[in-house]
C-alpha cells in the first residue's frame, strides 16, 4: 500500500501525459505515420499480440536474448574485476582494453557477432547485449573490491587473514552495493542490445523484426506498441534488479532510505 501510494504522483503524471497527447493528437490532427493517437497504439498492441506481428512471442524470444546476454556480460565482468583486483599489476593492461571494448559501436558489432554465431541464433544477440553489460558490471565491482577502508584492511591483516578472507569477509560486502547499482543499468543495456542486435536479421518473432517489419510497412501503431512491450520489460527487469538490491544490503543506506546528513 505505501509502495502504491509512493507512485501515485508518477502514475498521475503519466495520465495526464498520456491524455494530453491524445488530445493534442486528434485536435492537430496528427497523421499516424507521424505519432499515433496512444489509444491507436494500445489497439495495435492488442489485436497484434498473438495474431498478426505477434508481439507476445517476439516479446518472449527478445527478451530470453536480453536475460542471455545479462547473465553472459554479468558473469565476465564479475570474473574479470575479481581478476584484477587480485592481481593490480594487470589493471594498466585490462582496464584500456576494457575501455575499447566499449567503445566499440553496438550497430558495427551487432554484424560481427550475428557472423560469428549465426544471424539465426540466438547467441549473436546475447553477444551483443553482453557487451553492454560487461563494461557497468566490471568497473563497478572491481571499484568496490578496491575502494575499501583502509582501516578495516590493516586491522584484518593484523589478525593474520590470509587474501581469501579478506575478500570474502571484507572486499566482497563492499563490493556488493557497487556491483547492484551496475546491475540496475546492466538490465536496460541488455534489452537495448538485444533489440538492437535484431535489427541486423534473425527470427521473425523477435521484437526487433517487428519495429523493423512495422516501420516498412509504415505501420507506426504497431511500431509504437513493440517500443511499449521493450520499455515496460526494461522496467519490469530494473525492478527485479531493486528486489535483489533490497534482499541482498538491507542494511545499505540507499536502501534503506536513509538522507545524507
Amino acid at each position: 500500500m505505501k509502495a502504491l501510494q509512493r507512485n501515485i504522483p508518477a502514475l498521475l503524471i503519466l495520465a495526464a501525459i498520456l491524455g494530453g497527447l491524445e488530445l493534442f493528437v486528434r485536435a492537430a490532427d496528427v497523421k499516424s505515420f507521424i505519432f499515433p493517437a496512444p489509444s491507436a497504439v494500445w489497439t495495435a498492441l492488442l489485436d497484434n499480440w498473438n495474431e498478426g506481428y505477434r508481439i507476445f512471442p517476439a516479446a518472449k524470444v527478445t527478451l530470453t536474448e536480453a536475460l542471455g546476454g545479462l547473465a553472459m556480460g554479468t558473469a565476465t565482468g564479475l570474473v574479470v574485476a575479481f581478476a584484477v583486483s587480485r592481481f593490480p599489476r594487470s589493471r594498466d593492461t585490462v582496464l584500456p582494453l576494457a575501455v575499447a571494448i566499449n567503445a566499440i559501436p553496438i550497430v558495427a558489432f551487432a554484424p560481427i557477432a550475428n557472423n560469428w554465431f549465426g544471424i539465426l541464433s540466438p547467441y549473436s544477440k546475447m553477444a551483443v547485449a553482453a557487451s553492454l553489460v560487461f563494461f557497468p558490471i566490471m568497473i563497478n565491482v572491481l571499484r568496490g573490491l578496491t575502494d575499501v577502508d583502509s582501516s578495516a584492511l590493516e586491522l584484518m591483516r593484523s589478525y593474520g587473514a590470509s587474501p581469501t578472507a579478506v575478500t570474502r569477509r571484507l572486499r566482497i560486502p563492499n563490493a556488493l552495493p557497487y556491483f547492484l547499482t551496475g546491475l540496475k543499468v546492466a538490465t536496460t543495456l541488455s534489452l537495448i542490445g538485444a533489440v538492437v542486435g535484431e535489427y541486423f536479421g534473425g527470427l521473425t518473432d523477435t521484437l526487433g523484426r517487428v519495429v523493423v517489419g512495422a516501420a516498412s510497412a509504415l505501420r507506426f501503431d504497431i511500431t509504437w506498441s513493440a517500443i511499449l512491450v521493450v520499455a515496460l520489460a526494461g522496467m519490469g527487469m530494473y525492478l527485479l534488479a531493486v528486489t535483489v538490491e533490497r534482499v541482498l544490503i538491507p542494511w545499505h543506506p540507499s536502501v534503506r532510505g536513509d538522507q545524507p546528513a
